[in-house]
C-alpha cells in the first residue's frame, strides 16, 4: 500500500497536512477513509466516491481508529528506544518489555 500521509508544512503556511486525499490533485487534507478502496478522500472527493460506490463504507475523522496507521508512525513505534537503528522484534515475558535483538542479548538473557 502506498504511504498515505505526510507531515510536511505547506509553503507559506503553518498548516500541517497529516493525511492527503488520494484522488484530487489539490493536495487537500483527507477527511474520510474507505476500507474497501484503501484510499483517503477530502470532503469534495468523497461525494463523488459515494455516488459511484454506494455499498462502500467511508469513515470520517471521528472514526480514525478505522484509518490506516501512517508509515512514519508505524516506523517510530517499531524502533528500539535504546538502539535507534534496530526494530523491536521480541517480547521479554520476565520484564514485560518489547526489545530488539541487541537488547534481548544484552539485557534479557535467560540462563
Amino acid at each position: 500500500m502506498a504511504d498515505l500521509s505526510t507531515s510536511s508544512h505547506a509553503k507559506g503556511s503553518d498548516e500541517v497536512k497529516d493525511f492527503i486525499c488520494s484522488s484530487c490533485k489539490e493536495q487537500a487534507n483527507a477527511d474520510f477513509y474507505c476500507k474497501t478502496c484503501l484510499k483517503l478522500y477530502c470532503g469534495k472527493c468523497i461525494q463523488l466516491h459515494d455516488k459511484w460506490f454506494k455499498k462502500h463504507s467511508a469513515y470520517g475523522r471521528n472514526d480514525m481508529k478505522e484509518w490506516p496507521v501512517s508509515k512514519q508512525v508505524e516506523e517510530f513505534l517499531l524502533k528500539c528506544q535504546a538502539h535507534k537503528d534496530d526494530k523491536i522484534e521480541m517480547l521479554c515475558d520476565d520484564h514485560s518489555q518489547l526489545c530488539c535483538t541487541k537488547c534481548a542479548f544484552n539485557d534479557h538473557r535467560f540462563f
